[in-house]
Formats: C-alpha cells, sequence, structure tokens
C-alpha cells in the first residue's frame, strides 16, 4: 500500500496538468517543491524591499529569462515632504547601471472621491507614470498599488505594464488606473520606482514572477 502524493493503492506518476489523487497539505507542499503540482499563474517571490529615507528602489535581478509577467506590489509608500508627488518607474537594459529616461508611453486615468475625473498620456515621456499627483504627505495617507509588467525579457517585443494605485490628494481619495509601453523591443533586466522631487521616507515593494507552463 502506497499513500504517495494521496493516491491508493497505486501512486501514478503526478507532473503538471496531470493531478491524481486526494492531497493533503504535505502531498500538496511536495508536488509544488517539485514543480509537478497545477497552480496556474503562481507568484514566486523575487524580493521584498523595505526602505526609509531613499531616493529611489531598484530591483536589479528580475529572473527575466525565466518569468515573462512580473508583479509589482507597493505598499504604505510615504514621502518625505508635503509634496503632491507622482510615483514613477524607468527601465534599465543593462542590469541596473543606467536608465531609460526618454521614449515611454502612457495612459492614465484618475479618479476622486469628490467626483472628478481626469486623464493624463502621452507618447513620449520620461518613465512609466504608476500614479500621478496621488501622494501627499501627512498621517495615515501612505500610498499603496500594484503593477503587471509583460515582456521584459523577452528582447523581440516591448515592455508593456498595467497598473492600479490608491492615494489621498489634497484630503480626498484619488485612484490611479494606467498602462504603460516601454516602445523598443529589448530585454529589461532592471527597473527602478521613485517620485517626482522627493525623497521616498518609507515603503515596502516586493516583486514576483507569475510562473509560466508550456
Amino acid at each position: 500500500m502506497s499513500n504517495e502524493f494521496g493516491y491508493i493503492p497505486e501512486s501514478p506518476e503526478q507532473s503538471f496538468g496531470n493531478n491524481k489523487g486526494i492531497f493533503t497539505p504535505t502531498d500538496i507542499y511536495d508536488l509544488t517543491r517539485a514543480d509537478k503540482y497545477t497552480n496556474y499563474g503562481q507568484l514566486e517571490l523575487i524580493e521584498t524591499q523595505t526602505v526609509s529615507s531613499v531616493s529611489a528602489v531598484e530591483f536589479t535581478n528580475l529572473q527575466e529569462s525565466t518569468y515573462n509577467v512580473h508583479f509589482v506590489t507597493v505598499n504604505d509608500f510615504t514621502i518625505s515632504t508635503s509634496g503632491p508627488a507622482s510615483v514613477l518607474m524607468q527601465v534599465s537594459t543593462n542590469g541596473g547601471t543606467s536608465y531609460v529616461t526618454s521614449g515611454y508611453q502612457y495612459a492614465l486615468q484618475v479618479g476622486s472621491t469628490s467626483g472628478t475625473f481626469v486623464e493624463g498620456r502621452s507618447t513620449s515621456i520620461g518613465s512609466f507614470v504608476l500614479s500621478y499627483n496621488g501622494i501627499t504627505n501627512g498621517a495615515n495617507r501612505n500610498h499603496n498599488g500594484y503593477c503587471y509588467i509583460y515582456n521584459a525579457g523577452d528582447s523581440s517585443k516591448y515592455t508593456f505594464a498595467t497598473s492600479q494605485a490608491m492615494g489621498i490628494y489634497d484630503s480626498v481619495d484619488q485612484m490611479n488606473f494606467g498602462s504603460h509601453i516601454y516602445p523598443t523591443a529589448n530585454t529589461v533586466n532592471a527597473f527602478k520606482i521613485f517620485c517626482t522631487s522627493n525623497t521616498i521616507a518609507t515603503a515596502d515593494i516586493s516583486l514576483y514572477g507569475i510562473k509560466e507552463y508550456s
């Protein structure tokens, strides 16, 4: 008798997309470690940075040859002065030695709880604009958001991103929904997050890869 990976009395060969049996938590853990458990779109943590009093947060280990889609979470982002400030992102093609400072495109919708909706867009700008004037300083005004990045490691495709963020501007809740393009077919292997004319007072920023299966 065998209960290998949840199947009694005979243990079938387990593989991604072909899991048979009733699994215990231990079975799932062991299969996941063996890269055989079916779990589409799972997030795999690459790095978390908890920072204070910095000008930018850089990620230089994207593992772009492994992941075609990355996911970034921005938590408790605050600035050092009154603001307002925008949250920006630039990409690098040389591991973070330098960053691309022109030629990005973006479209952003900004809405507030006061009922005001505006658009921001450009076909030639110096960065992705993840949040436009979405951060002001003050108690309980931590900024939060996330961003998906596509095709960073594919030298034959443009790098795309989509983002969502929430902050407070002028004591009013403000949301940001955006899409972004680095319209050059190149391998992106690093990026940095920063804000306009300000220092990042605090932030917890995490980078994930989204697992793919062929």
